[in-house]
């Protein structure tokens, strides 16, 4: 069997404001030191920033703190940014994380890694403390951007990935993730958050941008795609939900 390796893959727009506390949870998840060029098990080989053509230095400061950085312009949106850095990763395993996470620690991404480091899952997603509240009721955000994934079900699919709207990946994966049959861990994060596009943008555009999500999961999968999904994953958080119960956390 070959040994698990990860790459973690940070794409980010406009994000100069959190991506440094993000970046400081990442490099301690790599050598004691903060070495991610020669990873021990469970580590991270390489940290990622795909820079979504930002305006604001975001890309710099990615540079800065040590991380391998893709600039695009114009700006291609999380999919399409997420297709050009997926085609740089060279690891059995990707961790994908969004750049604007509030709370986050090396632990938690540990935590993240942590079921399919020691083979008790294929894949895991994060559950973050602000998740909907029907989330949260499921067990499982089925559109986190946190997530553990095989890099085996996602390279021969790099072409679709780039066409996908915008906001569509998350969806597209849930899709690949359930035909390839996958075991996934539902890991809680209950100190960690992700602000809303309202608090970064303002009310209207916040708006208008989550308008635009919901179109664009719908123009990936439709709503009966959805419901699968849903079904799917819930199964998983429902497991995670009674191993929490029995460890009394």
């Amino acid at each position: 069997m070959h040994a698990k390796t990860f790459t973690c893959l940070i794409p980010a727009h406009n994000e100069a404001a959190r991506i440094g506390a993000v970046l400081a949870a990442v490099r301690g998840t790599c050598q004691p030191a903060g070495d991610c060029a020669a990873p021990e098990r469970g580590l991270l080989a390489e940290v990622i920033v795909i820079d979504d053509g930002s305006d604001d230095g975001t890309a710099d400061l990615a540079e800065a703190a040590g991380a391998r950085t893709l600039r695009l312009s114009p700006n291609r949106g999380k999919s399409g940014a997420l297709a050009a850095g997926l085609a740089m990763v060279k690891t059995s395993h990707v961790v994908l994380l969004d750049a604007d996470l509030i709370g986050l620690t090396s632990g938690d991404i540990a935590r993240l890694m942590a079921p399919v480091v020691d083979g008790r899952a294929d894949a895991s997603l994060s559950l973050r403390g602000n998740a909907p509240l029907i989330w949260r009721m499921l067990g499982v955000d089925y559109i986190t951007g946190e997530r553990v994934i095989p890099m085996s079900v996602i390279r021969p699919l790099l072409q679709q990935v780039q066409g996908l709207p915008g906001f569509g990946f998350e969806v597209f994966l849930n899709e690949v993730m359930r035909d390839a049959h996958l075991v996934v861990g539902i890991v809680s994060w209950p100190g960690v958050i992700s602000p809303t596009k309202a608090h970064k943008r303002g009310a209207w555009a916040g708006m208008v941008q989550d308008i635009g999500m919901i179109g664009d999961i719908l123009r990936t999968i439709g709503v009966m795609t959805a419901l699968r999904q849903m079904a799917f994953l819930w199964r998983f958080g429902r497991v995670a939900r009674l191993l929490t119960v029995a460890r009394g956390i």
